[in-house]
């Protein structure tokens, strides 16, 4: 018996079509450009990984501790952390609120607008979206790229953001680096580690990696939970794909 006609037109398409589809692929793999700070220096790999949840917390000190005097995160409460981090109640008002907000409150700095306008120039950004628009490398490498810059009317200078308008604030932990410029240039060649801070360069590689992690989280909290329905998913995929694998089988038995 022949199989329908019907049935061959399909896959007569489908051989044409794969070609094409894996060379457009192809075409935009290869055309994406390798990831480069503003600043023109390739980016690092911040390692991050929102399921390390240890990781999380320790981020999560971080910024509590060193970001949210100037920096927001109007779209997470104190309520969300405590429940995808692991912490109670008491652990998180203790630890982590130094504003006076409320449990189920938002994390709002507490620096007036005028006054960060007048400091820095311009209202310090909310961060709660601030890795989903550069990425996490972009966000860790723009952590360990600041230095030290009398010419600047902050002190500090960054080679991921030149000229940028906000102060180091984990310069205790990893000390001041200075720049060393390529000759007869204005342009940096490296960076130079000339005072230590409490940390060692490896231990401050880690702690912006956590803090950068944090910030990832806050990006897209429901990351969390997608990965534990992601494998839910998968199982029911493969347990599809068997049962309409047996039935084709049976459907096309008789079919010569």
């Amino acid at each position: 018996m022949t199989k329908p006609t019907l049935l061959m037109k399909p896959r007569l398409l489908m051989k044409q079509l794969l070609p094409a589809v894996a060379l457009t692929l192809g075409l935009l793999v290869a055309g994406q450009p390798a990831a480069r700070a503003e600043g023109g220096e390739q980016l690092m790999a911040s390692g991050s990984n929102v399921r390390d949840q240890a990781s999380l917390q320790r981020g999560a000190k971080l910024f509590f501790n060193y970001c949210v005097g100037c920096h927001s995160l109007k779209y997470m409460r104190y309520s969300r952390i405590a429940d995808d981090l692991g912490l109670t109640e008491q652990q998180v008002m203790q630890n982590l609120n130094f504003t006076g907000a409320k449990f189920d409150d938002p994390v709002i700095s507490h620096m007036p607008a005028e006054d960060a306008t007048k400091w820095f120039g311009k209202d310090p950004p909310d961060l709660s979206l601030e890795v989903s628009a550069k990425t996490a490398d972009w966000v860790y490498t723009y952590l360990n790229t600041f230095y030290l810059d009398p010419k600047s009317p902050i002190g500090w200078n960054n080679t991921t953001l030149p000229n940028a308008a906000m102060p180091f604030p984990l310069w205790e932990l990893q000390g001041q680096q200075t720049a060393v410029m390529k000759p007869g240039t204005d342009e940096v060649e490296k960076l130079d580690l000339a005072h230590p801070g409490k940390l060692t360069p490896a231990q401050y590689q880690q702690a912006s990696r956590d803090l950068v992690n944090f910030l990832e989280y806050v990006s897209e909290p429901a990351a969390l939970q997608r990965h534990d329905y992601g494998v839910w998913v998968v199982l029911f995929l493969a347990l599809f794909t068997l049962l309409a694998y047996f039935l084709k089988k049976e459907y096309w038995k008789d079919v010569h």
